[in-house]
């Protein structure tokens, strides 16, 4: 890449996967087999593949250390706890500071592994991050309308530009690994964080296939959580537009004041009692109130939480290299690395 040093033309190029796994036990052998078989296409470089096990309670990390038995360039992390997606991701590229290029995919086979062959050839002629672009998604449509929705609001709001209908799946030179590495919020937007960090960016159109087996790790819940996440850590504008509503209200409430009295001065037998108005407008402004301060606390939850720096993740298990499966250790999210 233009950001590192010439290379010699015998020294072979390292590419890490990252692959978050939560309760993939019926993808994981499937899934493994196609992305050996894209990547075997590719002698020239070497492969590792970090599979993140995110806290599973199925059968996940058995079949993941049955992985790496049969294949020594599986490297296993297993999270003492469910973390959540974007941590475990994050796990994984602590763990890929040494790879020339990562690329990060989920292992339900709808980022199919071809395309990151496509990835690579992009990454070859200068790219530095390449973001799969979903052309089209098989998924329902409560699926697509919500996450149409989410995106046209993330980009009113956003203070970067976040490319729309993307996911993780995406390919990141060294350069920007090392750069991602520097953020440590907690509430993390990974795709916004890359965004943020810019180089050289394209995207790669593809086509989202459906689940192999199982069914999503993101329910309603998360997703709201993670659209939250997205929309707060990259805007102020929500803070700004509980300005603009006050002064709107003001506003509002002057007119008002001025329509009574005119009523009072000019035509005293016409005014009747508003009480109903009354209540209607108090419920009204404790209403917005509430949600004013509901926004404002969610700006200052986030500031309570880093300000309590705890680490990202820990550690229960990392079996990688070539001494077979790995034994048990404890580490914070700053003690990355192969297995001690």
């Amino acid at each position: 890449m233009g950001t590192e040093p010439q290379r010699a033309d015998d020294e072979r190029r390292k590419v890490t996967y990252v692959l978050p796994v939560y309760e993939e036990a019926e993808n994981i052998a499937v899934f493994h087999q196609a992305l050996t078989e894209a990547t075997d296409q590719r002698p020239d470089l070497d492969f590792e593949y970090i599979y993140v096990d995110d806290g599973s309670k199925d059968d996940s990390l058995s079949g993941l250390l049955g992985l790496r038995e049969a294949d020594p360039r599986v490297t296993v992390v297993s999270l003492s706890r469910n973390f959540g997606h974007q941590l475990a991701v994050t796990a994984g590229l602590d763990m890929a500071s040494d790879a020339d290029a990562v690329i990060v995919m989920d292992t339900d086979l709808q980022d199919p592994p071809r395309v990151s062959l496509e990835m690579l050839t992009m990454w070859e002629d200068g790219v530095d991050v390449v973001f799969a672009q979903r052309r089209s998604r098989q998924d329902s449509v409560f699926k697509k309308s919500t996450a149409w929705a989410f995106y046209w609001v993330l980009d009113k709001l956003a203070s970067i530009e976040i490319p729309r209908n993307t996911g993780d799946f995406r390919l990141m030179d060294r350069a920007v690994v090392a750069e991602v590495g520097r953020y440590r919020e907690h509430a993390r937007f990974l795709r916004g964080i890359v965004a943020h960090v810019g180089f050289r960016q394209e995207a790669l159109l593809f086509d989202r296939d459906s689940r192999h087996a199982g069914s999503t790790g993101y329910p309603l819940r998360k997703m709201l959580t993670f659209a939250a996440n997205g929309i707060v850590g990259f805007s102020t504008t929500p803070l700004k537009m509980i300005s603009r509503l006050g002064f709107a209200i003001s506003a509002i409430s002057v007119l008002l004041a001025f329509y009574v009295f005119g009523v009072r001065v000019f035509d005293p037998d016409s005014a009747v009692p508003g009480w109903a108005f009354l209540g209607v407008g108090m419920f009204l402004l404790s209403g917005l109130q509430l949600i004013m301060m509901g926004v404002i606390g969610s700006y200052l939850g986030r500031v309570y939480v880093e300000v309590q720096d705890r680490p990202l993740y820990s550690v229960a298990l990392a079996a990688r290299g070539e001494r077979g499966p790995g034994r048990a250790v404890r580490r914070t999210a700053e003690q990355s690395g192969s297995e001690r």
